[in-house]
């Protein structure tokens, strides 16, 4: 079968690979990927790493490199164990990529995410969204409604880490928001907010090309640059008294924008942190203490989200599509992929393969 497979630094591979055969375990699930995403977690890998990507076994999973990338994808059920009955062949699926033990003290509490032998389709399994088949466990499938089209299904990924961000916020109906960078997941935190019904929206970010997609996404929202704004004095303008937003969503991953989100929002005011740092961050913590805020950091996202998700996508109330800028074949994941996000001049936000093209 076709796979896009990581070996190393800029080094991924479109190569024939044996597909995966039987016999399937009775827990396991044999998918056949449609449309997959590629994420700023498998950017990282191409630019720098291995990092997560496993050079040696597995501590849970026991794969290694090469890794079939993808994990935010969408597929089509094609064979089931006998003790999986949520699915059937057939089944348009959308795929939780998280795989941890089910008994250990996260998994016994439902906290499968943080759990510390943590594995992840497309990252530390053997199999992957960019491959013609995958073996999953059933409960890496979840079932989508026909509202729910393969492009949006394969957002679900994605769109968990933007919601469980804005669910840590504690983001409501009335809420004023700042979303500081508007990569993919940060545009999806946009939509998200918007979505659990905020009403006075800003958006910090660099790239005018990004500034404009945001407006797009929801056009009331008061985009700027913070290098040429003074954010002080328009927070303070467009607030209640001036005292600064209700809740901060950080989703850049810099020390400039982190500071931006814990000047921005009122005195008991939330920070969340959704986009991950690579390097430590200097913070002014007296600023913390005076303004006495929450702090709240994000770990993936807790796996039961997904049904929700759905719906809300089924509902017309979170069009993840619309961040979508471009779909390709598998034979030019490294050209039209991988090299288009990293061009710093690209109009590019959100690319996914098209594993039927």
């Amino acid at each position: 079968m076709k796979a896009v497979r990581y070996y190393s630094k800029k080094d991924i591979r479109v190569e024939d690979v044996k597909a995966p055969e039987g016999p399937l375990g009775d827990d396991m699930v044999l998918v056949e990927p449609l449309v997959c995403g590629i994420c700023g977690t498998d950017i990282h890998e191409y630019v720098a790493g291995p990092i997560v990507t496993p050079a040696k076994p597995h501590v849970y999973s026991g794969a290694t490199l090469p890794q079939i990338l993808g994990h935010e994808f969408s597929a089509r059920v094609l064979e089931v164990g006998k003790n999986v009955k949520h699915v059937a062949p057939g089944s348009r699926v959308s795929i939780q990529p998280l795989i941890s033990p089910r008994d250990d003290y996260y998994g016994r509490r439902g906290l499968f995410h943080l759990s510390e032998k943590m594995a992840c389709v497309g990252l530390s399994w053997d199999w992957g969204g960019m491959g013609e088949r995958a073996i999953v466990n059933g409960y890496n499938v979840f079932p989508v409604p026909d509202s729910v089209s393969d492009v949006q299904a394969a957002m679900i990924e994605p769109a968990a880490v933007a919601v469980y961000g804005v669910d840590r916020g504690g983001v409501t109906s009335g809420s004023s928001v700042l979303v500081s960078g508007v990569g993919p997941i940060g545009a999806l935190v946009l939509l998200a907010t918007k979505a659990a019904g905020a009403t006075k929206i800003f958006v910090s970010e660099l790239n005018p090309n990004r500034r404009e997609l945001a407006k797009k996404l929801v056009p009331e929202a008061i985009v700027f640059d913070p290098r040429e704004t003074d954010t002080e004095r328009l927070f303070r303008e467009h607030t209640e008294e001036g005292v600064g937003l209700d809740v901060a969503l950080e989703c850049v991953g810099a020390e400039a924008s982190l500071n931006l989100c814990a000047k921005a929002v009122r005195r008991q005011g939330t920070v969340v942190q959704v986009g991950l740092h690579v390097r430590p961050a200097s913070i002014d913590a007296m600023l913390w203490a005076l303004k006495d805020i929450t702090v709240e950091a994000t770990w993936c996202y807790p796996v039961q989200i997904w049904p929700r998700i759905a719906q809300m996508i089924g509902g017309g109330v979170f069009p993840v599509e619309k961040i979508v800028t471009a779909q390709i074949a598998a034979e030019d994941v490294v050209e039209k992929g991988f090299e288009a996000l990293l061009d710093p001049a690209g109009t590019h936000l959100k690319i996914l393969v098209d594993m039927k093209a």
